[in-house]
């Protein structure tokens, strides 16, 4: 009688472990398939994190350079600005000083010949409205450069603008929803071919 139920005992035990082993050949199968989607949806994940730190870091050192740039291209605009008016002043200087010589000598020389009245004073101001004249043309020629270069500044402010919005476009964030459905598509797949095996 042992040797009966030792023959059922191993029977049931063989029919269990082929039973069993079906059911882990199957498992099998869906645990490969289930990791390699989670793998897949995991790898392409990780690949558009990477891919969104390296844009965000090329856009910040670009928007950097292009910071840069425009400081530089505004500061050398204000430079040139700066000499001129200082060019600009010592004309002026220059034309007070040659006005003055020109008066002295315009009395002098008169008062030596022996001239006076209305046609000294007629010279006198003769000089002192050329005087003027080239004042107001060199302030009006600095006033035009001056209404230029606010121009200037403008154009480069907007190109300025221009850049950091070409350089700065939304960077793509990670598609979670897409990553799992194309993981779970790999899955299905490699489910189908193992599923036989």
């Amino acid at each position: 009688m042992c040797e009966i139920v030792t023959m059922t005992a191993l029977a049931l035990k063989g029919a269990a472990a082929s039973a069993g082993s079906a059911i882990a050949g199957a498992s099998a199968s869906t645990l490969i398939s289930a990791g390699l989607g989670a793998a897949s949806a995991g790898s392409s994940i990780y690949g558009q994190r990477q891919q969104a730190k390296t844009q965000a870091k090329v856009q910040a050192n670009a928007s950097a350079a292009e910071r840069e740039r425009y400081l530089r291209e505004v500061s050398s605009m204000r430079v040139q600005q700066g000499q001129e008016e200082v060019a600009a002043a010592q004309r002026v200087n220059e034309s007070a000083r040659k006005a003055r010589e020109a008066r002295a000598t315009a009395r002098v020389s008169a008062g030596e010949a022996g001239v006076a009245g209305l046609s000294v004073d007629a010279l006198i101001n003769d000089l002192t409205r050329e005087e003027a004249n080239y004042n107001f043309a060199t302030q009006q020629q600095l006033q035009m450069s001056g209404v230029n270069r606010t121009l200037q500044l403008g154009d480069a402010g907007l190109g300025f603008t221009n850049n950091m919005l070409r350089i700065n476009k939304p960077i793509e964030q990670p598609d979670y929803l897409g990553a799992a459905i194309s993981g779970a598509q790999t899955g299905l797949s490699t489910y189908d071919v193992t599923k036989d095996f």
